[in-house]
């Protein structure tokens, strides 16, 4: 029995499924989850010290890659200076003060702990501001693990949705409204059957947690449309996107301006992180000034504070114009091989790129769950055991991107051409 083995059965006594998050279980896979104890830039070393390059990168936050050194000078200094005061400090000012001179349609933010609070959090304020309750989430778009948002859709009404998880209590699933991504005359219908009922729409802007769907700017921004219309909230869920496809993320490209966004991952360099961003007048809904209680031990750790300052201040036009270039040199690299390794066995897979992400998937512009082959999960697996043996680490599981980083350089790409022969 190797080390592996023996680390995922004690770890199954002790956790249960013997993981912390469902997706690290390895779960319809034949290999064991493998446990990693160090990693530096494209790279992560397992227990045993075999080396991998990373396309999972902590799913998303590393986009400077693994133990960049002025994000890790950054942490020493923090360390030095303490790792906890449950008061105010200066750390949180800096970052929020970068952050929204530079994010234009923001005025105000709160740092939360992570992406799943900030969700909480900003539906809690939509439903404050507006004095509504519903709210209306499309399928295909993944938005933490709030009881409201493990929802899928029913057979009644438009939107009508009934829990995807047991421990959801009925009540909150009916004001969640489910819709498909791209509906619009779903949408429209919605609205009618729920009039001055429905306090938000949130989606995630380029869904990115059940595979990689581009939504085209139409939808995007009837969306924006039918909020004013309604004076509904429409809320950016940016955990993912945020930061990642650009500084002011699927908002700045696209620039259709959302009421509230969720931000996590990267503004925290690696550390547990969530944010919560919106104009003055609908943040000041928030305690201790307005009625909409949210309040964290840990909130605005000043490590986290410390490590995102130092992320963000890296990440340039220049840098993330080359992230996206080497993201699509692995991708046509990936590409070739699965074309042409044993006799074809895995060309029915195409790579959906945007800038620093990657899905791999057997069928182009995918945009909604329903236009996701069933058998995308039996033909991933094997190529996920196969890339595992190589010393290639992708998420493991088909639904969930690849992340590259700017330590993603030239010479790992070459490495990568090694490592697939």
């Amino acid at each position: 029995m190797n080390i592996q083995t023996e680390l995922f059965l004690k770890s199954k006594k002790l956790i249960p499924g013997g993981v912390h998050s469902p997706v690290r279980s390895f779960k319809g896979l034949t290999s064991t989850p493998r446990f990693f104890k160090r990693a530096e830039g494209a790279y992560i070393y397992d227990v045993e010290e075999k080396k991998y390059i990373d396309f999972c990168m902590s799913f998303g936050p590393l986009i400077l890659g693994h133990r960049n050194p002025i994000v890790e000078k950054a942490l020493h200094e923090g360390l030095e200076r303490g790792w906890s005061y449950g008061a105010c400090e200066p750390y949180s000012l800096e970052l929020a003060e970068f952050l929204l001179e530079r994010i234009k349609y923001v005025e105000q933010l709160r740092f939360v702990n992570s992406g799943t609070e900030a969700v909480m959090t900003a539906l809690r304020l939509a439903r404050g501001v507006t004095g509504r309750n519903k709210i209306i989430k499309f399928n295909g778009c993944y938005h933490g693990h709030v009881d409201s948002m493990l929802i899928k859709a029913g057979s009644g009404l438009a939107g009508e949705a009934e829990a995807s998880s047991a421990g959801v209590p009925e009540g909150i699933a009916k004001d969640t409204l489910v819709l498909e991504l791209g509906d619009i005359e779903g949408v429209k219908k919605c609205f009618e059957e729920h009039k001055n009922q429905i306090a938000a729409i949130i989606i995630e802007p380029l869904p990115a947690n059940n595979g990689l769907m581009v939504q085209p700017i139409e939808f995007l921004s009837f969306l924006r449309e039918i909020c004013d219309q309604t004076c509904a909230l429409l809320i950016f869920d940016e955990v993912i996107s945020g930061f990642r496809v650009a500084f002011g993320g699927m908002a700045e490209i696209t620039g259709i301006r959302p009421d509230i966004s969720t931000w996590g991952k990267i503004i925290g360099g690696g550390l547990p992180v969530g944010a919560i961003a919106a104009s003055k007048f609908i943040m000041e809904h928030l305690a201790p000034i307005g009625k909409v209680y949210q309040a964290g031990t840990l909130s605005a750790n000043p490590l986290a504070m410390t490590g995102g300052l130092a992320t963000l201040k890296q990440l340039t036009p220049e840098n993330y114009k080359k992230i996206s270039e080497q993201t699509k040199k692995i991708s046509n690299v990936l590409t070739n091989w699965m074309h042409s390794y044993n006799n074809g066995q895995f060309a029915m897979f195409k790579i959906t790129t945007y800038a620093s992400l990657f899905w791999i998937v057997p069928k182009d512009n995918v945009t909604k769950i329903s236009e996701i082959p069933e058998n995308l999960t039996e033909n991933f697996n094997k190529l996920f055991e196969v890339l595992l043996e190589k010393g290639i680490y992708l998420a493991p599981n088909a639904y969930e991107v690849g992340f590259v980083s700017l330590a993603h350089d030239d010479s790992v790409i070459e490495d990568l051409k090694v490592r697939l022969g």
